[in-house]
């Protein structure tokens, strides 16, 4: 890898609070917010549309095209498409021969859409598998950032993924991005260790409590003879203001506290500042479909 910074901003555009409303208020007027956030500094980033939401919202689609952005995939539906971490209730897993099919017509979606194919993927909740990477790897796919690096804790830096184990550097056409995770912290959740996830941290604790943790985390790679990659992830939701509770259907859905704290204007001066705090460390901004040729295939540098 090289010396220098290098900074995916990946944004999940997906419905109201993730997987919990079937809303998309926050991706028709936070993205303009976004878009012009990124204007103002210069930032390129990819866009990972859900399916539905691409095919729901195709002028958002096109204002983020003709802005310059990238625009990826983000599943069908906001379905888990991997393997789960975690349980969650009504939240089941696709089985693996659902994988493909699936992600093709969120491909076909997203591409009408667009007018341009993506070629780079992430995972809802980062939950990937080595049936995505098939998959992605038949529909011809070049990226994926899905790795999640509080959970596996071995690949810091870009690697082209095996096709038997994805989370093993191997020969297989897809470079895996892994999702930045603190790994000079001291977790306090044993097993998952999800603390050092640090996302929502700019919207909880503020713009320099992330850039604290970014630093950090640049210092034991450095330690420890990694490349300084940094894949963030973040929702156009967030740039919106959030209820507390929703309800629809037959139900209410009251989204952990953390979710939705200061969605909205705060977020978003908040996140200016994370931008300008990376750009005074040196950092690049890149799009997930920079990567591949920024990498190269000479090395795998994920087998370290």
């Amino acid at each position: 890898m090289s010396e220098e910074i290098r900074v995916l901003l990946g944004v999940d555009m997906e419905t109201d609070v993730g997987s919990f409303t079937p809303y998309y208020e926050g991706l028709r007027k936070g993205t303009p917010r976004l878009l012009d956030l990124f204007d103002r500094h210069r930032v390129e980033a990819t866009f990972y549309f859900v399916g539905e939401a691409a095919r729901s919202n195709p002028d958002v689609v096109q204002m983020c095209v003709e802005r310059g952005h990238e625009i990826g995939c983000h599943s069908l539906y906001h379905e888990t498409v991997g393997d789960e971490l975690f349980p969650i209730p009504g939240v089941k897993p696709l089985l693996p021969h659902e994988v493909e099919p699936r992600l093709k017509l969120a491909t076909e979606w997203i591409e009408s859409a667009a007018g341009v194919r993506p070629v780079s993927f992430r995972s809802p909740r980062l939950w990937g598998s080595t049936a995505v990477i098939r998959a992605l790897a038949n529909l011809g796919y070049t990226t994926d950032a899905s790795y999640p690096l509080y959970f596996y804790r071995e690949r810091f830096d870009p690697y082209w993924a095996s096709l038997d184990d994805w989370t093993q550097p191997g020969d297989g056409p897809i470079l895996e991005l892994p999702n930045f995770a603190d790994m000079a912290m001291e977790s306090k959740d044993p097993g998952l260790e999800r603390d050092r996830d640090q996302w929502p941290l700019f919207r909880t604790q503020g713009s320099q409590a992330l850039l604290d943790r970014i630093s950090a985390h640049l210092a034991y790679c450095a330690e420890h003879g990694h490349g300084r990659f940094l894949a963030l992830y973040l929702h156009p939701w967030e740039f919106h203001p959030m209820a507390e509770q929703y309800h629809f259907g037959e139900a209410t859905v009251i989204p952990d506290r953390f979710i939705t704290q200061n969605c909205g204007d705060r977020a978003l001066a908040e996140f200016e500042r994370v931008i300008v705090g990376l750009q005074d460390l040196g950092a690049r901004f890149v799009t997930a479909g920079d990567m591949p040729a920024l990498v190269g295939r000479s090395s795998n540098v994920g087998g370290r």
